[in-house]
């Protein structure tokens, strides 16, 4: 299906157009993907927890909500979706379960909060 265009152009670059379409086409299930991840860190919540597991590496769930002042049963939640969208992941040591960043989508999430802290050290010196 063919999109109707409004715009007004003199040459159209039907080589660029095709190869942008191949391109996009390739990437489809790659951008889902993300699109996916970005939905489920786009709570301000979840964003915080990435964000504290990113700057301390492990984290169990007492931990995070005592540093959120939330109830285990709140931070349980939040960190099922998580689990569930591939972004975290679990790993049991006696009781304790210790939930960690996704090795895999940490080069995804690490430039994203990098920016949250380096323009918070600026703003606080």
């Amino acid at each position: 299906m063919k999109a109707q265009s409004t715009c007004v152009r003199v040459f159209a670059d039907t080589a660029h157009i095709e190869r942008s379409t191949q391109r996009l086409a390739a990437a489809e299930a790659g951008l889902e993907a993300l699109a996916q991840v970005l939905a489920l860190t786009g709570n301000e919540v979840r964003l915080k927890m990435l964000f504290l597991l990113l700057d301390q590496q492990q984290l169990c769930v007492c931990d995070l909500a005592d540093v959120l002042h939330m109830n285990v049963s709140a931070i349980s939640q939040h960190l099922r979706k998580l689990k569930d969208g591939g972004v975290v992941q679990a790993r049991k040591v006696g009781q304790t379960v210790f939930y960690t960043l996704t090795p895999a989508l940490r080069p995804l999430v690490q430039p994203l909060l990098a920016s949250v802290s380096t323009s918070f050290t600026a703003s606080v010196a």
